[in-house]
């Protein structure tokens, strides 16, 4: 009841996008929004751009038919790999079953809960490094920093927990170096979700999509994120009692090869209008094959009445 509640009271002093009150047909408020975010008065040219894009984005149809075009293909990879690499990183396997996780590698009940509301903690004051930094350091420094730092963290877990537990998975008594290394190290990768994976695998999408096709790719984008967090809890009990130690080594692979992912595929968004979305990806050697000729509205199914390029 307490996140419902909370989640009720944030709606309510949530602001309005630019984007959003231009459709709406709110212009004025639009253009003194943008300029707070900004913190700049000269936003005509962005401003421009946003109107520019949301008359066109009213005159499509078939967002799903768009979706699918060539020059949508680093749209749509995006909107499903990073959202299937977020629920691998392992992280709701932690959240969702700490006070499990602990109690089987040998914590105390109470030691064992009390460890998963330090986590928790974590997880809230990292968050609110991202809120503060993301904008400061860009997205891309903030995704291989933190996938650089969970690797490590999950390679210090599996060491800790293989050598205490082997393969026979009874741990005897538990030294303090254990449970010190394990809670820390734990910790400092929830840390590095919460201020990479965590927040940045939902503001990425929703930065990179243009809006002819943004309904389409956002629901793929969080359908993705949902079938993974059902898969991946369905999984995990059965995983811990064959893998062991060796699911953080599992998981940990995963994060090797979203951060190699992050380094190659994805662009730097931090300042780019979502209407210039289309130069960024020109820029990458591997999209820019796919986005080559793309021109604003080209390729797009309009509704009646409308322009129609092809």
């Amino acid at each position: 009841m307490v996140p419902a509640l909370i989640i009720t009271v944030g709606s309510l002093v949530l602001p309005d996008t630019p984007n959003s009150m231009i459709e709406r047909g709110d212009r004025d408020a639009a253009k003194a929004h943008l300029q707070r975010v900004r913190g700049v008065d000269d936003v005509d040219e962005e401003f421009s751009d946003l109107v520019e894009a949301s008359e066109a984005s009213m005159q499509v149809e078939h967002p799903w038919r768009n979706l699918s075009q060539r020059k949508y293909r680093p749209h749509l990879t995006m909107a499903i790999l990073i959202p299937f690499f977020q629920q691998f990183t392992d992280i709701n396997v932690i959240m969702f079953y700490a006070p499990v996780l602990f109690s089987s590698i040998g914590f105390k009940d109470d030691a064992s809960l009390m460890s998963a509301v330090i986590t928790g903690v974590v997880n809230v004051v990292a968050t609110c490094v991202s809120i503060y930094g993301v904008d400061k350091w860009g997205r891309r420094k903030l995704f291989l920093e933190g996938g650089v730092q969970m690797m490590i963290c999950q390679a210090v877990v599996a060491a800790a927990i293989g050598a205490k537990f082997g393969v026979d998975g009874n741990p005897g008594d538990l030294p303090n170096w254990y449970a010190i290394v394990v809670v820390l190290f734990i910790c400092i990768y929830v840390a590095g979700f919460a201020w990479s994976w965590g927040p940045l695998g939902w503001l990425v999408p929703s930065e990179i999509f243009p809006l002819e096709i943004r309904s389409a790719a956002q629901s793929i984008n969080v359908s993705v994120n949902m079938l993974f967090t059902f898969f991946v809890a369905q999984i995990f009990l059965n995983t811990l009692c064959h893998l062991k130690f060796g699911l953080f080594i599992f998981f940990g692979f995963f994060v090797f090869v979203m951060t190699i992912f992050i380094y190659f595929f994805l662009p730097e968004t931090k300042g780019i209008p979502i209407e210039e979305m289309g130069q960024v990806w020109r820029s990458r050697p591997y999209w820019s094959r796919f986005v080559e000729h793309e021109d604003h509205g080209n390729g797009v199914e309009m509704g009646k009445g409308a322009v129609k390029n092809v």
